[in-house]
């Protein structure tokens, strides 16, 4: 992979890969009373939502019955990101958050020294199940919350059903060792780091529109560079050696649940032999590719990422009843390792 043009100084020093720390034990039936519970819910901004008719109404509290989706934000992002999806899930109940010093986060709740490290950020993600008690959870994560929750899903896996991954990558610096490719060599990832550390408003400007991978759609590019510089740059600069110096590789096989790996096109972060990596390591992961280019199909291809979504769920009946015309397309879908047909023709 062509190494990306950063902004600024490429002089930082090496750093050594970090693969997660292990987790702060807790008993899990043990959800720290009502009040602990409210300030989980109160600092990742918790939001229920329940889809209906195509038209989201955001309440306090969600159909228990409904299945469930919790869906987890990447990078520089916030719960926006998935706006465009919502709409997708009528009758579930869709859970959103932000991540500690993204979104609507309170930045004086980012422990550097907690969520220097995917595992603090996991953690975060069984605090929110624990507050609402959720069990036999959807959980689909984006870019580094995918692997924010396979960490989750094997230190708890009763609360989780499946997993949805969205663009992973489980390491993003090559191992030569093992003969592993991440799409980046440790210099590129210095030099990324660098960039990041001399100006964080410049290096987002430059990267965001590389991230959302859709030059045909500018407009999105640009959505995603106000969303990073909407980060509080310390946070980022902490959130961002997580996730470019970890390995979370030797973890994958522990996930016993399904897995559903969503691989795009022309993907700068998490190229197609990533995705091929993650989904073979894991004991029950499905691959497939999508016709969106970029990094953000649930932005830039929301219907085609939806319906990947839905044929995972319904094949392990866990969708809630649909129109036949839906039925129709979903089983129309990809199986493992094949192309998804965009419903945007592209």
């Amino acid at each position: 992979m062509t190494a990306l043009d950063f902004p600024g100084p490429a002089d930082a020093a090496g750093q050594l890969m970090r693969p997660a720390p292990p987790f702060t034990q807790h008993d899990p039936t043990d959800t720290g009373g009502s009040v602990s519970n409210a300030h989980v819910l109160a600092r990742h901004h918790v939001t229920e939502h329940v889809i209906e008719h195509s038209t989201e109404h955001s309440t306090k509290h969600g159909d228990p019955a409904a299945p469930v989706l919790l869906l987890a934000h990447g990078f520089g992002a916030g719960q926006s990101a998935w706006n465009r999806l919502l709409p997708h899930f009528p009758g579930h109940r869709v859970i959103t958050f932000d991540h500690a010093g993204s979104g609507a986060s309170d930045i004086t709740d980012f422990d550097h020294d907690r969520h220097g490290s995917l595992t603090g950020y996991a953690e975060d993600v069984l605090a929110i199940c624990a507050a609402l008690d959720l069990r036999q959870v959807t959980y689909v994560g984006h870019s580094v919350s995918s692997m924010i929750g396979v960490l989750a899903a094997a230190a708890e896996p009763d609360r989780f059903a499946s997993l949805v991954l969205i663009a992973p990558s489980a390491r993003y610096i090559d191992d030569p060792a093992t003969g592993y490719v991440g799409g980046f060599s440790h210099d590129d990832i210095t030099e990324l780091l660098a960039s990041l550390d001399s100006n964080y408003y410049a290096w987002s400007a430059a990267m965001a529109p590389v991230v959302m991978g859709t030059p045909d759609s500018p407009e999105l590019g640009a959505e995603l560079t106000e969303s990073f510089l909407g980060t509080h740059p310390d946070a980022a600069r902490t959130f961002a050696r997580a996730i470019f110096l970890s390995d979370t590789r030797a973890v994958l096989p522990q996930v016993a649940a399904p897995v559903l790996v969503l691989q795009c096109r022309h993907d700068a972060l998490a190229p197609e032999v990533v995705g091929k990596a993650v989904a073979a390591a894991l004991p029950a992961g499905e691959l497939v590719h999508l016709q969106a280019s970029g990094h953000c199909p649930h932005v830039s291809s929301p219907a085609e990422t939806a319906s990947a979504i839905h044929a995972h769920l319904a094949a392990l009946s866990l969708s809630p009843g649909r129109s036949a015309e839906r039925e129709e397309h979903v089983s129309s879908q990809a199986r493992p390792g094949t192309d998804v047909p965009s419903p945007r023709g592209a």
